[in-house]
């Protein structure tokens, strides 16, 4: 009895195992079948579209016209070179029209496909009016994007790196603001045929990624989208503008150029407190001055496109070597005047010392006049030519210590009233300056309108 149920329950067990094993692999080869027959589908989807497509002709030919959409996503922004003036951007442009030629029905409202298939369909012939350089990104593969709606509504994206103009006006540099433009539109399809438009609205048609730009001396102030039509002998097409407005960051150049011409116009000033006698050194303190502005305004132009008319920093440098160059003129006018022995004061010195050389070589010649006559009728008494000696000896003591008292006297080296007036006119000048200057660029902005904050 026991083995009779035992047995019957084995075979209960191996039957619901086969029953089991049938079932999943009844259900394997309908997922199977299902899956081959999506793939046979979406095959056959792309097959129908491209059967008798030309993708020679653009979408609503005789028809309508053909209207592109697009927007743009930065993903770097920079560098900005200021001596080629241009800028690099990486971006994703995307472009969406319609083709009722792509219309289909399937399980799926979007086919998502790759770059072979842009290849085979029409797509616009969009180019960079200012763009000096484009590259489209092929590594691993192209990065394109396609994806076709059941509606016959086409979305195309695809990766760019475009090195496109930026003209620059540095009337202002380094305190100036820029607004770069991209530009953009159809290559061969005029208005009646082809038009642009935005996607979004402006505040979200071009959009910065936050934290992606590649800029040292610039911050990126936001950007502003706009369209507009150009005419030309072929005819009228539409251009759809992107405008990123730059800011210049001063810092590099206030440790670079600004601190040290105000260092050398203040190193300049310090000349007018050493006495004007100390010629070698005054000297030293006006060529060494004049020469560092000049390798100073040289090194200043180099980072900067050759242009014909003075930045704000030429005009800062221009002003500093003048004020360099008008304290080695002001000593040369003061040791001018000092060379001729004339002081301020209208007194001659010369005069006095002319005096005062003339009494001493009267007095030593006196001396030596009287020795030559009364030296033969000396006697042998000893008495007499001490007493003479010791009377003529002291003359000359005398007139020492007279020269001493007229030296005292001298006006020679006093300090010079244009020293003086300089100690405190050159500062006070060279500080109004630097206020009107900064005052006058620091508080200069510029208008923009609609302009979209960078995030």
């Amino acid at each position: 009895m026991w083995s009779r149920e035992s047995a019957s329950s084995l075979l209960i067990c191996l039957l619901s195992h086969t029953a089991l094993w049938k079932t999943r692999s009844v259900n394997g080869d309908a997922s199977s079948n299902a899956f081959k027959t999506n793939i046979t589908l979406f095959t056959r989807i792309l097959d129908s579209l491209l059967d008798g497509y030309d993708n020679r002709l653009r979408p609503g030919l005789g028809d309508r016209i053909t209207e592109v959409k697009t927007n743009i996503y930065v993903t770097s922004f920079g560098p900005v070179s200021d001596t080629d003036m241009e800028y690099t951007i990486d971006v994703f442009f995307r472009q969406t029209w319609k083709d009722e030629r792509l219309k289909f029905k399937g399980p799926m409202n979007i086919l998502p496909l790759n770059n072979l298939m842009a290849s085979k369909i029409w797509t616009p012939d969009t180019f960079f009016h200012n763009g000096k350089k484009s590259v489209a990104h092929n590594m691993t593969m192209p990065n394109k994007l396609l994806r076709i709606k059941d509606d016959g509504t086409l979305l195309y994206t695809m990766r760019l790196t475009v090195h496109a103009e930026c003209p620059m006006h540095l009337e202002d540099f380094p305190m100036d603001f820029h607004s770069c433009p991209l530009k953009f539109g159809s290559y061969a399809y005029t208005i009646s045929e082809v038009t642009y438009a935005w996607t979004l609205n402006a505040s979200d048609s071009v959009t910065v990624e936050g934290e992606s730009s590649r800029l040292n001396q610039y911050d990126l102030l936001g950007q502003t989208v706009g369209q507009e039509t150009i005419k030309s002998s072929t005819g009228e097409y539409t251009v759809m503008t992107a405008h990123f407005h730059l800011k210049r960051k001063i810092g590099y150049f206030v440790i670079q150029t600004y601190l040290p011409c105000i260092m050398t116009v203040i190193l300049s000033q310090v000349s007018f407190w050493l006495n004007r006698e100390s010629v070698p050194a005054r000297t030293v303190f006006g060529v060494t001055t004049v020469l560092t502005m000049t390798t100073l305004s040289i090194s200043a132009r180099n980072s900067l496109p050759k242009v014909a008319y003075a930045t704000a920093m030429d005009w800062f440098i221009a002003v500093c070597y003048a004020f360099v160059f008008s304290a080695l003129i002001e000593f040369a006018t003061v040791n001018y005047f000092t060379k001729r022995g004339w002081a301020w004061d209208g007194k001659s010195v010369v005069t006095e010392k002319k005096k005062e050389r003339t009494s001493t070589v009267k007095r030593n010649n006196a001396y030596a006049v009287a020795v030559a006559n009364y030296a033969p009728n000396i006697t042998k008494d000893s008495s007499t030519l001490p007493a003479f000696a010791k009377g003529g000896a002291t003359d000359p003591i005398k007139g020492k210590a007279g020269c001493k008292a007229q030296e005292s006297k001298k006006t020679f080296n006093t300090v010079s009233k244009i020293d003086r007036m300089s100690r405190i006119f050159f500062p006070v000048l060279f500080s109004s300056f630097n206020l009107v200057y900064w005052a006058t660029y620091l508080n200069k902005k510029p208008i923009i309108k609609d302009m979209v904050p960078a995030n």
